[in-house]
């Protein structure tokens, strides 16, 4: 991300920024006014710089930032502490998300226990903190009776979170989102690893499963009887033709 000199040193909130989309900033979240741009990426789990948007800045980001985004711009931010994160998804994350998607959805039609979210499912887990899943599974005990506006993003925490890693993923900043997953309630993560072909299935930030190669996933209490094969999900997400 390109930086002027003259404000290498300068706050986020000190930057002149002039949004506009906004008649007035108000403060989200209180940033220390000693924090410099590395600060700032430190504080988000050492993300690189680009996925760290400025517009508002730092600490002034609402919901309806995250929704302009999307909406106008094609960008999805994740939203925490009155900072946007860009979320990132590479073609291949976006396949394997998409095989996810519909193993769950096969699962469900015989066994009606909630609904799937696709990556695009921005959720507001907790005040203040809007995050983006790669796949998420919502039971009807957690859905809401009445039909759901299409705005703004609903209060709604998922039984299940899918993550597929991305290489702009850093290990801290996937450790603190499972810390604000299980603190929201949610009941199981499985983190998937394209690069090694493995994943991780945690049950609260500490107590985790390695899930090898040619392991399975299971979905335990929240999806009673669901079985997802690495082997098969990786096969299939590098099928170059039908007859493979």
């Amino acid at each position: 991300m390109a930086t002027d000199s003259s404000n290498a040193n300068a706050s986020p909130a000190d930057v002149a920024v002039t949004p506009t989309h906004h008649s007035t900033l108000t403060l989200q979240a209180e940033l220390p006014s000693s924090w410099t741009m590395a600060d700032l990426q430190r504080h988000l789990g050492g993300i690189p710089l680009e996925r760290i948007l400025i517009v508002p800045p730092p600490g002034y980001a609402t919901e309806d930032d995250v929704i302009r985004l999307d909406a106008h711009e094609d960008r999805l931010c994740e939203l925490q502490d009155g900072i946007l994160v860009e979320k990132p998804m590479g073609w291949y994350e976006s396949i394997l998300a998409g095989l996810i998607i519909t193993a769950l959805n096969n699962f469900l039609d015989a066994n009606k226990l909630g609904k799937v979210l696709s990556p695009d499912g921005s959720l507001k887990i907790l005040p203040g903190i809007v995050k983006i899943p790669d796949v998420s599974f919502i039971s009807w005990g957690r859905w809401p009776k009445k039909k759901l506006p299409r705005r703004p993003i609903p209060a709604l925490v998922p039984d299940l979170v899918v993550e597929v890693l991305s290489d702009t993923n850093t290990k801290a900043e996937m450790a603190a989102k499972l810390v604000k997953y299980f603190e929201a309630g949610v009941r199981l993560v499985w983190y998937i690893d394209p690069e090694t072909c493995t994943a991780k299935s945690y049950v609260s930030p500490d107590d985790f499963t390695e899930v090898p190669v040619d392991g399975t996933l299971s979905g335990g209490a929240v999806l009673p009887d669901f079985q997802l094969s690495l082997a098969w999900l990786f096969s299939e997400a590098d099928r170059s033709g039908p007859d493979e």
